[in-house]
């Protein structure tokens, strides 16, 4: 074949090349191959995406005569523009050979291999086959090779650079910019090729400026950004006119450090990196050095804690994806900035946020890595010293002391951070100290304080730092255990560290009031009037110093507020009293300082507005309670309301102390209100709010079960989950806050989930009046709220605090005692305890009742215990006399029916959900014979509830459930589809954690937590058959906790519980006269939940010769 002379077409297949590097080292926008057909066109393949392994493929095809070109003549070139092409890009390689050479690879794919670039052969794989016509499609990728003067110059341009590159020749760069510029000239603003030509242009005094060779690198990034500009997004070469412009920017800053640079590019790499695909040449120089270098520069810029500056940490973040080496980094820079912006504002998110890449940042470092000493430190310091000081929260504490551990153990003698380590644990010691007052603690932590300092001699830039922290454990020593030594000490480490500290020391405000506080200290001792003066002046000294939302300036208030209470105290100087309440007021109401101290510091206002009679004790009150309502609000469960309810000293009396101080001020309206806002949930049902507003119901009832659903995860042993679930929590909240500000601009619902007012309150007492008996320290007695009108104030002034505790002990020994008797014996105790219940509690109530009220004999009353009232059987008052004609004085259930409620909101919420009546339906619950280690067996469950059967009116559908289908999931799904229930069981009441009260059942407890999350708008009425159902929560008195209120706070309205044991065996009597007056005439068919309390009055007189005392008295109602 090779000596025909016939014409011959062949077809090509252009397949691909490798090892295909760029003479000037610039990044290519892609790769072509080029055949001359003859000396007017050439054929050009598509143009290849360079890989990152500087390999391109084509599949191209093309059929060529031999007769029009005597050789086969192949080019590879660069372009630098995907979309339109300007000049014909930079030659790689070119090669010629005959076209026998060609076709001697027969039918196989072959390697063409050119002259070397860069020390490497560039090559193309071909495929070459003899055919008998040319196809005409191939038509539309000839080109002409006619002479253009932009193409010349730009292609000169291109080989001059080249040129530069290779020898660093300078007149090969200035020959190379002459011809960009002559193109440039030529291409002017309206012309296609214009960005072409000005990226040219840029790009070749860009490197001359690298190397040195030009100077004017500001009018080279301009032209960048002008090529950028008219490259919009999805522009197809935009991707390399974003790296081009990084590059600019990137090599100033390298140049002259110029911070908005490295920043900026920063910014365009965010945006490039997306439109770079995985694997292209460009991806693996941009996400490579490139992104390497801005994040390292990023990394290096001063702290920024605007929404610019955490942005660009964002950025940076992005830039390092998982499995990237600076991750952790990147996360721990985010996670800084932060933080800073945490302290200036206050927002928790921000927080939260921070210790989620904190913690991420960790996980990246397991044990070995040499960074992870570090970022357990900084996990450590945000949660205990930011959050934990924010909000409370004790597993933040404990957490950070166990980070802390490890950390230390990674730092051992000699290393250098191990002062560091030392210092930080030793504080979250104190801080434990402070709040358990384990001595270990304090111990330990001065201990490991005096260790740091050892390794801070004097010169060295912590020592005062050192020397301030080691005062702060001594100053805690003392105030716990009044060592003198400790204190004096103190003074003088804080003295010494304020000596070393220069004035412009961002710290130096809390060595000045944490000396403030220990002169004060020495000051209540000593009396030297120098010692408070001076605490004085430090602590404006150190207000001062601080900006005005500066979390620190809540302590600078505090340890002013003490001094000045201090210098009062000695001096009685009444000036000093009103400065000390003044700083009260700061202190408890910055803005930025968490909520946990500000309420610590509510309550101690609160405490010494009452001890000095100080006119601002009201005021102290209602802030102390609206601050409580909002961090009890953050908590994202029930069970971690409770504990940040009972989380604070003596908080658990503050809405019977505040209720007891409205009343001595007069005002009995804001009494109630008080008593009622410190009192557990306020509740505004969504069924009103369906009537008016539909789509806000839905919104609202949605977020209420998405707020309780994003509870789960709460109270998780991983960390890390618990602080997701916590942020989400949060988010809801917002949305939460958002809709019920949206509820409050409607008519008649201005106080949506507020507080309720008087007025709203009374409606509690619509049907009869409601007796609140408060027991505060300061004074005990009642507040009768009647159906219309002001409320009324009965003084018992008998009976004090403490002895009402007694009296709750007594009657503890008297009913055990009682319970042991025989059932036909005098219950003697009981006889005189009920008689003092009558004579200094209900006597004084009743009297007003009527005299004043002129309420009717039998007419319906409600009870409202607080604090030791709530364990003392009030409905039982009795005085036991006989009058003179032989008949008896009437006792109070004599007298009235009596009914408990939680809480006058529980009352109203109840009233407004019977406005929603569904057909009645029935079930008894039994289980007499629980699992083992579950309690004795209740022998007369299933006669009680055979009993209970045979009284309910036929017309109600009846179940019942007992036994081995007696489990807490078909307890729990007997209370969700009935509207009537009886519960015969054992009812245990936890103390310690009163949600974990419970029914028992064949398998699992049905809690009080589980009856509370249910929500059950159409239950009616529960008879609890079972001991301590309606106990109160010991650790809160003034939020009623137990498992009637609890079925009542799910929604049944009307509820018979019991107070202490019941013996089943007896209890059946009062269970059956209960339900023969409940449903009298029984043929009426007739099933009314507000006759209940009728009811159990009328049950328990009627059972007096059957049933003793205690075991009549056992029984309550609670609601309408």
């Amino acid at each position: 074949m090779s000596g025909s002379s016939e014409s011959r077409y062949i077809r090509l297949n252009v397949i691909s090349g490798k090892n295909l590097k760029v003479p000037s080292q610039r990044i290519p926008a892609g790769i072509y191959a080029s055949i001359n057909i003859d000396s007017q066109k050439r054929w050009k393949s598509a143009v290849g995406v360079l890989s990152s392994e500087e390999s391109a493929v084509w599949m191209d095809t093309v059929s060529l005569s031999s007769d029009a070109s005597p050789v086969f003549s192949v080019e590879i070139r660069a372009s630098y523009e995907a979309d339109r092409m300007l000049g014909s890009g930079e030659v790689i390689g070119q090669l010629q050979m005959s076209w026998d050479e060609v076709l001697n690879h027969g039918d196989e794919p072959f390697d063409l291999s050119f002259p070397p670039v860069r020390g490497v052969h560039p090559s193309l794989t071909l495929k070459a086959t003899v055919v008998q016509a040319c196809d005409d499609q191939d038509s539309a990728l000839f080109d002409s090779l006619a002479d253009c003067e932009i193409t010349r110059h730009t292609d000169a341009g291109h080989t001059q650079f080249a040129k530069y590159v290779a020898s660093k020749t300078f007149s090969h760069l200035n020959a190379a910019v002459e011809h960009f510029e002559l193109v440039l000239d030529q291409c002017p603003a309206s012309h296609p090729d214009h960005a072409a030509a000005l990226t040219n242009f840029a790009w070749a005094r860009l490197k001359g400026y690298i190397r040195n060779h030009l100077q004017d690198i500001d009018n080279t990034i301009s032209l960048f950004r002008d090529a950028l500009a008219l490259r919009p997004q999805h522009h197809p070469d935009r991707p390399s006119s974003l790296y081009n412009l990084t590059e600019a920017l990137t090599w100033r800053h390298n140049k002259k450090s110029t911070a908005a640079d490295i920043r900026e590019s920063a910014q365009l790499y965010h945006e490039l990196l997306p439109l770079c695909p995985e694997g292209t040449y460009l991806r693996s120089i941009a996400a490579g050095a490139g992104a390497d270098y801005v994040i390292v520069g990023c990394n290096n810029l001063p702290t920024d804690a605007s929404n610019e500056g955490i942005c660009l940490r964002r950025v940076i973040l992005d830039l390092c994806p998982l499995g990237h080496r600076r991750r952790p980094k990147a996360l721990d820079n985010l996670s800084h900035v932060l933080r800073s912006r945490f302290t200036q504002s206050g927002n928790i998110d921000d927080l939260d946020e921070c210790i989620q890449f904190r913690r991420e940042a960790m996980s990246l470092c397991p044990e070995g890595h040499t960074d992870r000493d570090l970022y357990l430190n900084n996990l450590a310091v945000s949660l205990r010293f930011y959050r934990f000081n924010h909000q409370g929260n004790p597993n933040d504490l404990d957490e950070a002391i166990s980070l802390h551990e490890e950390a230390l153990r990674l730092r051992p003698v000699g290393h250098e951070s191990r002062a560091v380590s030392l210092g930080n644990l030793g504080g979250d010691l104190v801080t434990r100290f402070d709040k358990r007052g384990a001595r270990d603690d304090i111990t330990r932590a001065i201990s490991l304080r005096r260790e740091a300092l050892t390794l801070r001699p004097p010169g060295h830039p912590r020592r005062d730092t050192t020397l301030s922290n080691l005062a702060l454990a001594l100053d805690t020593r003392y105030n716990k255990f009044n060592v003198s030594e400790d204190l004096n000490e103190a003074i003088d480490l804080y003295r010494e560290s304020l000596q070393l500290a220069g004035l412009d020391d961002p710290e130096r405000h809390v060595t000045l009031f944490n000396l403030s506080s220990a002169l004060c200290s020495r000051f209540t001792h000593t009396r030297k009037n120098e010692d408070v003066e001076e605490a004085i002046d430090l602590c404006q000294q150190s207000l001062e110093a601080l900006p005005s939302l500066h979390p620190d300036r809540y302590f600078s208030y505090m340890w002013l507020q003490e001094a000045y209470l201090s210098r009062y105290r000695v001096q009685l100087n009444p000036a000093d009293l009103s400065l000390a309440v003044d700083n009260f007021k700061l202190s408890s109401r910055h803005p930025t300082q968490g909520l946990p101290r500000r309420i610590t510091q509510a309550i101690d206002w609160a405490r010494q507005a009452e001890v000095y009679q100080h006119e601002s004790d009201l005021e102290a009150y209602q802030v102390c309670l609206e601050l409580f309502d909002n961090h009890v609000m953050t908590r994202s469960s029930i069970i971690s309301r409770r504990e940040a309810a009972t989380a604070f000293r003596r908080a658990q009396s503050l809405p019977v102390d505040a209720a007891s101080c409205a009343i001595r001020r007069g005002n009995l309206p804001q009494a109630v209100e008080l008593m009622e806002q410190g009192r557990g949930q306020q509740w505004t049902p969504l069924e009103d709010l369906e009537s008016t507003s539909p789509d806000l119901a839905r919104k609202v009832s949605e977020l209420k079960k998405r707020l309780a659903g994003a509870q789960g995860s709460a109270g998780s042993t991983d960390r890390a989950a618990a602080d997701r679930a916590a942020t989400t929590y949060r988010g809801l909240t917002r949305q939460w806050e958002a809709a019920v500000a949206e509820i409050r601009n409607l008519k008649d619902f201005s106080r949506f989930l507020l507080p309720p007012a008087y007025e709203d309150l009374q409606a509690g007492a619509r049907h009869g009046p409601v007796i609140i008996l408060l027991a505060s320290k300061y004074s005990c007695g009642a507040i009768i709220v009647p159906t219309s009108g002001e409320p009324h104030h009965v003084p018992l002034p008998s009976i004090a605090l403490a002895d009402l505790t007694i009296l709750k002990d007594r009657f503890t020994r008297a009913i055990r005692h009682a319970s042991r008797m025989n059932p036909k014996e005098t219950r003697t105790d009981l006889i005189v305890l009920l008689r003092i219940v009558w004579e200094e509690i209900m006597l004084p109530i009743v009297n007003v009742l009527e005299n004043v009220l002129k309420l009717k004999r039998r007419s319906r009353v409600w009870l409202c215990p607080t604090a030791a009232f709530t364990s003392i059987p009030l409905h039982a008052a009795h005085p036991f006399l006989t009058k003179p004609d032989r008949s008896k004085e009437p006792c109070l259930e004599d007298l009235y029916v009596c009914s408990y409620t939680p809480t006058l909101s529980a009352l109203v919420r109840s009233r407004q959900l019977m406005k929603k009546r569904v057909t009645s339906s029935f079930v008894t619950i039994g289980q007499g014979q629980p699992g083992a280690g579950k309690g004795k067996a209740l022998l007369a469950v299933d006669s009680e509830l055979e009993l209970v059967h045979k009284l309910v009116p036929a017309t109600a559908s009846h179940n019942t459930i007992s036994g081995d289908a007696a489990t807490r999931a078909g307890a729990l799904k007997a209370l969700e589809e009935n509207t009537w229930v009886h519960l015969a069981c054992h009812g245990k009441q936890d103390p310690a954690q009163p949600y974990h009260s419970h029914f028992v059942m064949r398998d699992e407890h049905v809690t009080l937590l589980d009856i509370m999350e249910k929500d059950i708008p159409h239950a009616e009425f529960a008879f609890l058959s079972a001991c301590h159902t309606a106990v109160g929560d010991k650790e809160t008195p003034d939020e009623v906790v137990h498992l009637a209120a609890g079925l009542q706070f799910a929604g049944f309205k009307s509820v018979v519980g019991t107070l202490w044991e019941v013996d089943d065996s007896v209890a059946k009597h009062v269970v059956e006269a209960f339900y023969k007056y409940m449903f009298h005439p029984k043929e009426a068919g007739v099933m009314d939940c507000t006759k209940a309390a009728w009811a159990l009055n009328c049950a328990t007189h009627s059972v007096k010769t059957k049933v003793p005392l205690e075991q009549r008295m056992v029984f309550i109602h609670i609601g309408v």
